[in-house]
């Protein structure tokens, strides 16, 4: 079966999914100007770090691409596309690849017409259609080698083959609907399966957003992955009383940061499944009070079935309660065991500690 596309995009034309109705309902969303992308970013009808981004600045591709602007000059062009740029990047000032990847843009357009001083409107236009396409496919290889450098290790260090496969567990959503294809720690759970190298894989609800229970469990059920669902509270039992016989020897999860000693800031949950791995011997890689006090979908008939139409609110717990609701946590570098990037596998040296600074030149080279 095909991989979800979160993101769906030809020369003057954009889509995305609409991830709050997922689950339940499977619609696009035209994205037609940079307010759509805007609105769809704020909204979290799209989410993940490189999905967002992409969005943004194919939002504004597509928006040049059908001539909705004015500009005479190079010089016009220019100060336009930096206005729509850093509009865009309002709609998630903390993601860091949204600021990334406008920053690349500006330098890109800047670039082009350094490149040519006779640069006209339209091949300031054409440069940046190309370079937002290309950053679209630089994330999609980007996944890839992730997932692949993932499974590799785990083949190594775990032992992971077709005679003798793994199990592992995920948390939040990191695959095809958080980017533009594949994902990325999913995106290693995806590359041990088609390598026949994937027992089982469980995914924990998230809390308080349901991440992991409304989008890891559809995609992986989407793509015949063999899954289970866990809440965020039973990963210790399932250590316990599964590892051996699910052969269960890793946690893989994203980061939304990692710090030069290895630190990583995840989604909240993440500090607790390092701490439970690492008790139980299993290998680590790496909002509002209303998520927690209530619960929006669709409604369930008796007879079982999902009236898409009728959508309630409904409370989960006493509304005058206090919440305390923070969105991440810090997981520290002493309980992890290898951050996996687009260039290779990072393993801690002699002294316990990450050698970042070699990976990211690393990657670096790889990108340039």
């Amino acid at each position: 079966m095909a991989t979800l596309e979160a993101i769906q995009y030809e020369p003057g034309k954009l889509k995305v999914l609409d991830q709050l109705q997922l689950p339940h309902t499977f619609q696009y969303d035209v994205v037609a100007t940079c307010e759509d992308a805007f609105d769809c970013i704020r909204s979290m009808r799209v989410r993940g770090a490189p999905a967002i981004a992409i969005v943004a600045v194919l939002g504004l591709a597509v928006e040049l691409q059908n001539g909705q602007f004015k500009a005479s000059t190079a010089d016009d062009i220019i100060a336009h596309i930096d206005a729509r740029l850093d509009y865009l990047k309002e709609s998630r000032p903390t993601a860091v690849d949204l600021g990334n990847s406008v920053t690349l843009l500006k330098k890109l357009v800047r670039g082009t017409r350094e490149f040519n001083p006779a640069s006209t409107v339209d091949d300031i236009v054409k440069a940046y259609v190309a370079g937002a396409e290309e950053y679209m496919k630089r994330d999609l290889h980007t996944n890839v080698s992730i997932g692949e450098n993932g499974a590799n290790w785990l083949r190594e260090v775990a032992g992971a083959s077709p005679e003798r496969p793994v199990s592992v567990l995920t948390h939040c959503n990191t695959g095809s609907l958080a980017t533009s294809g594949h994902g990325t720690a999913l995106g290693i759970i995806r590359s041990l399966h088609s390598a026949h190298l994937l027992e089982h894989a469980f995914c924990t609800e998230t809390r308080p957003y349901n991440q992991g229970s409304r989008l890891t469990a559809f995609e992986l059920v989407h793509e015949g992955i063999p899954s289970t669902l866990i809440t965020d509270s039973m990963a210790g039992a399932l250590f316990a009383t599964k590892k051996a016989q699910r052969n269960i020897a890793a946690v893989i999860v994203g980061a939304d940061r990692v710090v030069a000693n290895g630190d990583t800031a995840n989604k909240i949950g993440t500090y607790q499944l390092a701490v439970l791995a690492r008790h139980h011997g299993i290998k680590f890689m790496e909002r509002k009070r209303e998520e927690l006090t209530q619960v929006t979908g669709p409604v369930v008939a008796q007879d079982g079935a999902v009236d898409t139409t009728k959508v309630a609110r409904i409370a989960t717990a006493d509304q005058r309660i206090d919440v305390w609701n923070p969105a991440f946590d810090v997981t520290p570098h002493d309980l992890i065991d290898a951050i996996v990037t687009e260039a290779g596998v990072v393993v801690k040296n002699a002294e316990g500690q990450f050698d970042l600074a070699s990976i990211k030149s690393e990657s670096d080279a790889a990108k340039a």
